[in-house]
């Protein structure tokens, strides 16, 4: 039996750089049993990021840029992910991937390809990630990357050999779900 959510309404706590509120719902379980929650949730919306990988050389490219929550966290503020980005009104995943790897790394995605998509947390945020692998050609940088300056990035471009970066996964040093999630997936595909 599927639970029987019902919202109740909801109280706006922050409507910044997305929408955070608390919703308040009833709940009823298999037991059918009534409980009522308060359960704050992020509202940022769909993202789409991409993998960018040359199979001649098997190296990827990663963008490393500060994000405050692992700041918060203790943990080092430059996060090494795969490039992502917000959907635009009206913007595909595809185009969002697209879009993205060129602000952030300057290629562009050739051969795009779906691999999945997730919610990186669930329990608090809507943000769904569309994750896509797409090849790169070293050395064919359309533009200088980095992010837009008008939306606060600074992005280092890094490019590295794909076993360091699933070394980088048992270390630490990569600890971006989505990003962690991709290499594997590229990982498993190389071992064919």
């Amino acid at each position: 039996m599927q639970p029987k959510i019902t919202i109740r309404g909801k109280t706006k706590l922050a409507h910044v750089w997305g929408r955070f509120d608390n919703y308040h719902i009833t709940y009823i379980g298999a037991d059918g049993v009534a409980r009522e929650y308060d359960r704050e949730v992020y509202d940022h919306g769909l993202a789409a990021s991409v993998l960018m990988y040359d199979p001649t050389t098997r190296q990827v490219l990663l963008t490393r840029q500060w994000r405050l929550p692992a700041q918060l966290n203790g943990d080092t503020p430059m996060v090494l992910e795969a490039c992502a980005g917000m959907r635009d009104e009206g913007e595909t995943p595809e185009e969002t991937a697209r879009r993205e790897a060129l602000e952030e790394t300057g290629y562009e995605p050739q051969e795009l390809e779906f691999l999945f998509e997730v919610y990186p947390s669930p329990g608090a945020l809507t943000e769904k990630v569309a994750c896509f692998l797409a090849r790169y050609t070293p050395g064919l940088r359309l533009s200088q990357g980095g992010g837009l300056d008008h939306e606060g990035e600074e992005i280092e471009v890094v490019e590295l050999p794909l076993a360091d970066a699933l070394a980088m996964i048992r270390t630490g040093e990569i600890n971006d779900a989505k990003t962690v999630m991709m290499l594997q997936a590229l990982q498993l595909r190389e071992r064919g």
